[in-house]
């Protein structure tokens, strides 16, 4: 896989280092994975980003989400600090909410080859009006492309206890 850090315990080049460099623009390199020491497991892994911002493409007004990652890790797992890091780099990225989402899963399932993951975006609203993309992939041929499509034909897009607003 292309542009992916492979990282085993101990070699993880990101945790823990004091001179943490934040990218200016979108970029995937950062990931880092390591070693899933449970691949026999199935069992979620899920990340909850209330602070991530990108630009509109058209306006380059700043946009406000909550970012929910839910995977069903295989081989490997993304390591949190680079996944920061990561989340942070689309800081300056110009790119619509429903982009945002879909370039995120995208990137993971590149990264890490998940059983199954879904991204969501919490947009917070300008003019009036939030999006609240969802996005989710399975593994093909498996039960896990199954239940994305379970999931995508029953999403729950109004569920209260996550809502930001």
């Amino acid at each position: 896989m292309t542009g992916r850090k492979d990282s085993e315990k101990g070699s993880i080049s990101l945790l823990g280092n004091n001179k943490t460099t934040y990218s200016a623009d979108y970029d995937p390199s950062v990931l880092e994975t390591f070693p899933n020491k449970h691949p026999g497991n199935d069992y979620f892994v899920k990340f909850n980003c209330p602070e991530f911002t990108s630009l509109c493409p058209i306006t380059g007004q700043p946009d406000f989400a909550t970012i929910y990652i839910s995977y069903v890790p295989s081989e490997r797992m993304v390591e949190s600090k680079s996944l920061k890091l990561y989340l942070f780099s689309f800081r300056n990225h110009g790119d619509f909410h429903e982009d945002c989402v879909n370039i995120i899963m995208k990137d993971l399932i590149k990264l890490m080859e998940p059983k199954y993951i879904e991204v969501w975006g919490k947009f917070l609203p300008r003019g009036g009006i939030s999006i609240d993309p969802y996005c989710n992939y399975g593994m093909k041929g498996t039960k896990w492309e199954e239940l994305a499509w379970d999931r995508l034909a029953h999403h729950d897009l109004y569920p209260e206890s996550v809502d930001n607003r």
